[in-house]
């Protein structure tokens, strides 16, 4: 009998323990209002077989003009500029002007010819040097972004932090600081939210997550992608949402904290009307691309 009550209560105390490490923030919450009642662009209103592609300037006009939100991505240059892409390697998205191709190219499994190499291992000046797929974009620095989106519609700005690295974060920020529109912050990397909680508490901050193990196995392994599709890192984090895979809903975290917790959810990436309505009854903020919703840029 006492062998059973102390396994019981181990097994209550661990359930509680639980629950205190996937908590969110709870008190002192901003309001979510700002950021939900819109349809958020995924990397701009883009088509990366058009002359807009994704994370363009072309593709981000687009959504402004059309009234959606943008959601786009940040990452330092070696020189310590923000700008907007989404891989930490150039190769899928990068390409070297037609006359300058060098040898050691990286060949793409489409065959096309990528710049090699990471975002950080050039200067601003340098990417300027190559364009966004078949068009003649640039990547763009964050700051150009923020001055033609000008506050029209709300933005949700992801933090590309690679392992330990948050020097983007303060540089972001001294860019936001300055931006009168509406905004708010999200990472996979909780080193990232985390920093947002330190130093900005009252920026709506989400984590990014995804059910790692379920779509790659062999390159999400260990305890930290447990711990990361679990989002028993909140404790230390305490984000306002969690943006999660649209795909992978039943999370029991996940759903913990928008339903016990009142924790705002997003949905990450839609690419169909009949997802965007599956994922309505789950989430509260929605991500998409590959399509255009019928309902317009309004959730």
């Amino acid at each position: 009998m006492l062998a059973l009550k102390a396994i019981g209560i181990v097994l209550i105390l661990i359930i509680i323990l639980y629950f205190l490490m996937i908590m969110p923030r709870v008190v002192n919450k901003p309001s979510r209002e700002p950021y939900t009642g819109v349809l958020y662009a995924h990397r701009g209103l883009h088509d990366n077989e058009s002359d807009a592609p994704e994370n363009s300037m072309a593709a981000f006009r687009k959504a402004v003009d059309a009234g959606y939100g943008i959601e786009c991505d940040v990452q330092l240059t070696k020189d310590g500029v923000p700008v907007i892409f989404h891989d930490f390697t150039l190769a899928r998205i990068a390409r070297y002007p037609e006359n300058e191709i060098p040898a050691d190219a990286i060949v793409n499994p489409d065959g096309s010819l990528g710049v090699k190499g990471k975002v950080i291992d050039y200067t601003y000046e340098e990417l300027l040097n190559f364009h966004l797929l078949g068009s003649d974009e640039k990547i763009p620095k964050f700051e150009e972004f923020l001055a033609m989106v000008n506050g029209k519609i709300p933005l949700i700005v992801e933090l590309k932090i690679e392992y330990k690295d948050i020097s983007v974060c303060p540089k972001v920020d001294e860019l936001l600081s300055n931006y009168k529109g509406v905004y708010c912050i999200e990472s996979f990397n909780p080193l990232g939210v985390y920093w947002y909680k330190k130093n900005r508490p009252l920026v709506f901050r989400g984590q990014l997550s995804d059910a790692f193990h379920r779509d790659k196995p062999e390159e999400f392994k260990g305890p930290l992608y447990f711990v990361l599709t679990n989002l028993l890192l909140n404790f230390l984090t305490r984000p306002d949402f969690v943006a999660f895979n649209h795909k992978y809903s039943e999370c029991l975290s996940r759903r913990l904290c928008r339903n016990l917790y009142g924790n705002v959810a997003a949905a990450w990436t839609i690419k169909s009307e009949a997802d965007l309505e599956r994922a309505r009854k789950r989430f509260d903020i929605f991500i998409f691309d590959s399509f255009i919703p019928s309902s317009g840029p309004k959730a």
